[in-house]
């Protein structure tokens, strides 16, 4: 598959789960992994939306590229246990 099938490939997958609670493993660069749960928000033409509840009870609004999955630097978990690939 070329590069771009892939992230549509990848935009079908996460279209699927929207409103779904979903792990969330982001890299942070120097050995800091991000790790949340939180629920599959929004999809979007080139990113998708994740909203995180913090521990002081405010909720964040997390956005990230379908590139970022295909690099590795972000691994969604859905709730039936099936990566985004």
């Amino acid at each position: 598959m070329k590069g771009r099938e892939l992230l549509e490939a990848i935009k079908k997958n996460i279209d699927e789960h929207v409103g779904e609670k979903v792990l969330l493993k982001a890299n942070n660069g120097r050995k800091k992994v991000l790790v949340k749960e939180g629920i599959l928000e929004q999809t979007y033409p080139n990113i998708f939306v994740v909203r995180v509840e913090a521990s002081d009870n405010t909720t964040r609004v997390i956005s990230y590229s379908y590139s970022d999955i295909l690099t590795k630097n972000v691994q969604i978990v859905f709730e039936n246990n099936e990566v985004a690939i």
